[in-house]
């Protein structure tokens, strides 16, 4: 864990500095394509159940919880134009380097549910709370493209709930099982390769 601490904390300190310009590029094509603020900040589950504020580049509308469910469709109306890019490219989730760098999250790791969605974890679900929270894990790479799967169903919530939530607890679970900083350097391997053969 030291080990796996250490790499986040150097790797997130360097990427901040190194794409410090494309966080200003970003902020600024929010600012410029819909108004509200720069980042969206919700309340999320991290390691033993502690709460944090998870960060992200807006993608959204203001409001936009106020307007619709939690779960987002590919081509929810809610997505502004800039969003559209950022969530294809998941530059959205570069905020959450800030995340890495305080020690709330870490390179990889059972991505980080909010409240609502881990009072419906089993007890054996709950295991995959006993390790740091990631911006990257197994799921994320699966359900790539999980958006795609709820367009065009009656309720995205349920099914996301019914369906894709266990599959990707379940993978968090194998995970866990083979956690190794080596495994972690495949895991985001894998994860910008997926991004860059968008």
């Amino acid at each position: 864990m030291i080990a796996k601490r250490v790499f986040d904390l150097f790797f997130s300190l360097v990427s901040i500095a190194i794409l410090l310009p494309l966080f200003v590029a970003i902020a600024a094509w929010i600012k410029l394509d819909s108004p509200g603020p720069i980042f969206f900040r919700q309340i999320r589950i991290g390691q033993f159940g502690h709460e944090f504020t998870i960060y992200k580049f807006r993608t959204m509308v203001a409001n936009a919880e106020a307007l619709g469910k939690q779960i987002t469709a590919t081509h929810d109306q809610r997505i502004t134009r800039s969003g559209q890019f950022l969530r294809k490219y998941k530059l959205d989730e570069l905020p959450q380097l800030f995340n890495v760098l305080k020690g709330e999250m870490s390179f990889v790791g059972p991505r980080p549910e909010v409240p609502k969605y881990v009072a419906l974890y089993t007890t054996d679900q709950l295991r995959v709370l006993e390790v740091p929270p990631g911006i990257t894990d197994l799921a994320s790479i699966q359900f790539r493209n999980e958006g795609d799967l709820l367009v065009n169903t009656p309720n995205p919530e349920e099914i996301y709930i019914q369906e894709i939530m266990p599959q990707k607890l379940e993978l968090n679970r194998q995970y866990i099982t083979q956690a190794s900083l080596g495994f972690d350097l495949l895991l985001i391997l894998k994860t910008l390769w997926q991004v860059i053969a968008v």
